[in-house]
């Protein structure tokens, strides 16, 4: 498959006006009421009115209990947050571009000082081998879910869907990636439970199922609903979080049973193989779905946004979009364009404001 990166693409209703978007990013953002700065706000806004085709929101956590993972992070669950959040989708679509809202639960990678309840929660008690790069501290041992506490999280990203709805995002993302709390149900490296959550790849996916059900039903058919996923960490990233090539083949079929529109793959390197294999992480994910495929992963430039578009339909640029408002215009002329760090993006949490 080859691709234009500035052809258009359908989704489910939607028309993207290319093939570029600006890929989620986790922030520390809110100052007050678990909303955004404003300029982190208006720079979504400047990425969509200068070409980006399809704008995800930050990271945004899941309830008020324990979903919080890092300080100042945003929710979408009060009339003054979907307030906020409107005015944000109603610019977006004015020029011509796609909003989805992309929403987590951090699990086990948080901290107990950061959640209203003082807890952290996981599938296990068990706790990253890295310590907490912000407070230099090992994790706590995460409190293990409870039949309780599985349902009263999957109410909280009901709710978050709920919310972004009413708040006017075109989309939702369920946030299955980077060993937060989903994926930490998904891998083996984490979920080590013996009930029907725990075990064979079919009962550690029943998390995602419930997750992706209970989302379904509040997100209308005419909205999109997609679900990300990697096989690495933002702690342990060097673990990889699924065991083989079949493993990993096997959760994209599950997945693929879905009543999702897409499949968002995050990879430190869109190029890299993947499992020991001759293949990359998207052609081993293409070969068992024809659901349509995002990626991520060192994509910042017109030559490598192509070569992702041999196996993939839309390709995401984090840092690349965060440093330079005019990249897709940039791209469009083939102009050479640098490759950031993922240190360089520390920018990004700071008091700093965004282009």
């Amino acid at each position: 498959m080859s691709t234009d990166v500035f052809s258009e693409f359908r989704l489910n209703g939607f028309t993207l006006k290319n093939r570029l978007g600006v890929a989620p990013m986790t922030r520390m953002s809110s100052v007050a009421d678990s909303i955004p700065r404003q300029d982190v706000l208006d720079f979504l806004v400047r990425r969509a009115e200068r070409g980006a085709a399809l704008v995800f929101s930050e990271a945004i956590v899941t309830d008020y209990e324990s979903a919080q993972g890092y300080p100042g992070q945003a929710r979408l669950l009060t009339q003054r947050q979907i307030e906020a959040w409107k005015t944000v989708t109603d610019a977006i679509r004015t020029r011509g571009s796609v909003s989805i809202m992309q929403m987590f639960h951090c699990g086990r990678v948080a901290w107990p000082e950061v959640n209203p309840a003082g807890r952290t929660i996981a599938p296990s008690p068990e706790t990253p081998r890295q310590d907490n790069p912000l407070t230099g501290k090992p994790y706590p041992v995460p409190d293990t879910m409870s039949a309780f506490d599985i349902q009263h999280v999957i109410q909280g990203f009901a709710e978050t869907a709920r919310g972004a709805v009413a708040a006017g995002f075109d989309g939702v993302e369920i946030h299955g990636a980077h060993g937060y709390l989903i994926n930490q149900f998904l891998s083996r490296y984490s979920n080590q439970r013996t009930d029907h959550y725990g075990g064979a790849l079919e009962n550690r996916y029943r998390f995602a199922h419930e997750v992706t059900t209970a989302v379904r039903e509040v997100v209308p058919e005419d909205h999109l609903l997609t679900f990300r996923i990697s096989d690495w960490g933002v702690v342990d990233p060097k673990v990889s979080l699924f065991e083989t090539r079949e493993e990993w083949q096997a959760l994209i079929r599950l997945l693929s049973a879905e009543p999702i529109d897409a499949l968002s793959l995050s990879t430190y390197d869109f190029a890299a193989k993947g499992f020991g294999t001759e293949r990359t992480v998207c052609q081993l994910t293409r070969d068992v779905t024809d659901l349509p495929l995002m990626i991520c992963g060192k994509i910042h430039d017109r030559q490598t946004a192509e070569a992702a578009l041999q196996d993939a339909d839309v390709v995401l640029s984090g840092k690349s979009f965060l440093f330079n408002p005019d990249l897709v215009e940039e791209i469009r002329v083939g102009k050479s364009l640098p490759l950031y760090r993922s240190e360089d993006a520390n920018v990004a949490y700071t008091e700093k404001p965004l282009r």
